[in-house]
């Protein structure tokens, strides 16, 4: 097979068909990429964003087509070969080839990983019964949305992102909703203890019954249908639904296997997004990227990486040397409550608020021993996340008074 050409006429493979492996092949086109692009998606529907699963498709406000990233006339006008149904199911990093799920072989000049996250499955008796959902593509969420009515007695098992925000929206439907979680906050691992508190208070006054340091034995089924969850210690939660929402596990398989460096739960990358394998590169979920800022690897399952790594990968398959660094940023928005999360919070020793609190209505900053504000999260505020961006990457120690004193403007701290 011919892997002729590189740079602008070279041919690229992209494997990965949801945001990332979609939003690498309009950055090449964008870039003039003149060569051939193979885009290789395991789903039939053509890619599309995941955040919208959770949010708006559950509240019934978005359909499929509203967030889908092209539709099929732009993988033509633009000539890329888009392979639906398919996966990677080899790569050889020396004869620059990619072997597919149908056993055809593709060379590349230059290759892509976009291969993302699948739902974490663990092992609790009952977990594959009827009626126990998962979350990860917008088949799972049609039938989730699906089963999911007025009266429903929905179990959600995990208090992080997914689990909230499906709560929130089959609250929204007036469904009765338990969450389960085996930390003592929601959302500890994402923002730490003391904004986990918020998002407790926040669901439970919605009427969600919110779990604990509570932790799952079984969930349990009569007749091959889930009936509910029996809690360690024997407690029952009865539910007519139940999904599953204990994080993803990123699919780094096809990398490690093809010897690419895989460490910690990510495929490691510069900043630029080089893997270990000469002309491979990895976007989005599974992308454990050295940050210029931060000075260390980051690996995040969020929108904004999918959205905008692309780019720098597609630059430098050009011959550039790009570098991604743009703050790790993420979103939610759960019943009245909007909020924008930008930085990396590691190594915080104090979160300094300045606003409302108790209103939902305020500004979080992860603080660490030097003063240096590390990450920052709005909350009903609009129109600061550029100020908050500009304070963390200054990297300077703030005066933690000024910082909470909302009379004092944002924009000043950074300077």
């Amino acid at each position: 097979m011919s892997t002729a050409g590189n740079g602008a006429d070279g041919t690229v493979v992209i494997i990965g068909g949801g945001l990332a492996g979609a939003k690498t092949a309009e950055a090449l086109r964008a870039e003039q990429h003149s060569g051939p692009i193979i885009l290789v998606s395991a789903e039939q529907h053509l890619p599309y964003e995941r955040p919208p699963l959770s949010k708006e498709y559950l509240a019934g406000k978005q359909t499929l087509d509203d967030f889908t990233v092209h539709q099929r006339s732009w993988y033509e006008d633009n000539t890329v070969d888009l392979r639906s149904g398919l996966s990677a199911t080899g790569i050889d990093t020396a004869l620059r080839s990619v072997t597919l799920s149908d056993g055809s072989a593709v060379g590349y000049s230059s290759l892509v990983l976009a291969t993302g996250s699948r739902s974490a499955r663990p092992p609790i008796d009952g977990s594959d019964a009827e009626g126990v959902h998962y979350l990860r593509s917008i088949d799972d969420a049609a039938a989730l949305s699906g089963a999911i009515t007025a009266g429903t007695r929905l179990a959600v098992i995990g208090g992080g992102w997914i689990g909230l925000e499906v709560a929130a929206g089959a609250r929204g439907r007036g469904a009765e909703v338990t969450v389960v979680e085996a930390a003592d906050q929601p959302l500890k691992a994402a923002l730490g203890p003391e904004l986990g508190a918020v998002f407790a208070a926040l669901h439970r006054e919605h009427g969600v019954d919110l779990r604990l340091e509570a932790k799952v034995a079984a969930i349990t089924t009569e007749d091959g249908r889930a009936t509910g969850l029996r809690l360690e210690g024997g407690e029952q939660v009865p539910a007519d639904v139940v999904l599953v929402a204990v994080g993803a596990r990123p699919n780094t398989e096809p990398a490690s296997e093809a010897g690419i460096a895989v460490e910690g739960g990510g495929v490691l990358v510069d900043a630029g997004l080089r893997t270990s394998a000469p002309g491979v590169y990895a976007v989005g979920d599974i992308a454990a990227a050295e940050h210029p800022l931060f000075g260390t690897r980051i690996r995040t399952e969020h929108w904004a990486n999918a959205l905008n790594q692309p780019a720098v990968a597609a630059a430098n398959i050009l011959g550039g040397n790009a570098e991604y660094a743009r703050l790790p940023y993420f979103f939610t928005d759960q019943y009245d409550l909007g909020m924008e999360y930008s930085g990396h919070a590691e190594g915080y020793t104090r979160v300094v608020y300045r606003g409302d609190v108790d209103g939902r209505e305020f500004i979080a900053f992860w603080v660490d021993a030097a003063g240096v504000v590390l990450a920052g999260m709005n909350v009903n505020i609009w129109d600061s996340t550029d100020d908050i961006k500009a304070l963390i990457s200054a990297r300077r120690p703030v005066d933690l008074g000024r910082l909470a004193d909302a009379s004092v403007p944002l924009g000043e701290l950074a300077l």
